[in-house]
C-alpha cells in the first residue's frame, strides 16, 4: 500500500492526495515514485477521465525533501535518475489538474506546473527558492515558470526568492482559477468533473497539441494540431458528439 499517497476513485474522475503532512509534504524519492506510480495506474484506468493532484488545505508540497538532497552528489543524482520522475508525470495522457492550497514551492511548484490546469485557493503561494540553498530549480522550473509568467517576473521569483501570492499568480497567468480557502480541493475536483464530461480521447489530444504549443515554435504545433485534428475525427466519440448535437441531446462519450 502507498505510504505516502492516497488515492480516490469517483468516477469519472480520480483524486491522488500528497500525505507527508509532518515535512509538509516534502517531495522525497519515495513520494515521488508513489505518485508516479499512482498517476501512472489511474493513466490506464478508462473510468479516470481526470486526474486531481492535491496536497492539504495548510501545503500543496513545500519543496524537495532537502535532508535527502543535502548529502547528495552530482554523481547520486545522476545514478538515483530523480528527475526521471518527473519525464514519467509529463507522459501522463490523461488531463492533470492541481489542487493548490498554501505552500507550493520549489519542486512544489514545479509539481504543479507539470499538471494541466492549475486551481489555487486565496492562502495559495508559490515560489522557486532554490537559489537561496546554492542550487536552482531542476524538475523544469526555469523553463516552465518562464513560459507561464514571462522572463520578467521568473527572473524576479527565481532570483530574488519572491513569492506570488494566488491573486498575483492567476493575474501572470501561471494559475487558471482562485477559489475559497475552504473550497481548495471541492473547485479543483469541480473541474476536473467539467472536463472529465467532454470527450476523453479529444481532451488528451487537446491536451498533446496545447503542450506542444507551450514547448515548441508556432509552425510545428499548428502541424502537430492539424495531424490530432484528423486522429480526432477517425474517433467514434467524434461521432457521437457531433451527432448528439444536430440532435440536441448529451452525448454519450465511451472513450473510443
Amino acid at each position: 500500500m502507498p505510504e505516502f499517497v492516497q488515492v480516490a476513485r469517483e468516477p469519472p474522475i480520480a483524486t491522488v492526495l500528497l500525505d507527508r503532512p509532518q515535512q509538509l509534504n516534502a517531495l522525497s524519492g519515495e513520494l515521488m515514485e508513489e505518485l508516479v506510480a499512482a498517476l501512472q495506474e489511474l493513466d490506464r484506468d478508462a473510468d479516470a477521465r481526470c486526474i486531481v493532484v492535491g496536497g492539504s488545505e495548510q501545503a500543496f508540497a513545500a519543496g524537495a525533501d532537502i535532508g535527502e538532497l543535502a548529502t547528495a552528489t552530482a554523481i547520486d543524482m545522476y545514478v538515483a535518475r530523480r528527475i526521471d520522475a518527473w519525464d514519467a508525470i509529463r507522459a501522463v495522457r490523461t488531463p492533470l489538474v492541481a489542487a493548490v492550497s498554501g505552500f507550493c514551492l520549489g519542486g512544489g511548484c514545479e509539481l504543479a506546473m507539470a499538471c494541466d490546469v492549475i486551481v489555487a485557493s486565496e492562502t495559495a503561494v508559490f515560489g522557486q527558492p532554490e537559489t537561496g540553498l546554492g542550487i536552482i530549480p531542476g524538475a523544469g522550473g526555469t523553463q516552465r515558470l518562464t513560459r507561464a509568467v514571462g522572463k520578467a517576473l521568473a527572473m524576479d521569483v527565481i532570483l530574488s526568492g519572491r513569492r506570488l501570492s494566488a491573486r498575483e499568480a492567476l493575474d501572470a497567468g501561471l494559475v487558471a482559477r482562485v477559489v475559497a480557502r475552504e473550497a481548495w480541493l471541492d473547485g479543483a475536483e469541480g473541474v476536473a468533473r467539467d472536463i472529465a464530461a467532454k470527450g476523453p480521447i479529444a481532451s488528451q489530444l487537446a491536451k498533446e497539441a496545447v503542450t506542444r504549443a507551450d514547448e515548441g515554435p508556432l509552425s510545428l504545433g499548428i502541424d502537430y494540431e492539424r495531424h490530432l485534428l484528423y486522429l480526432a475525427f477517425a474517433s467514434e466519440d467524434a461521432r457521437e458528439g457531433l451527432k448528439a448535437f444536430v440532435e440536441k441531446r448529451p452525448p454519450a462519450f465511451e472513450g473510443r
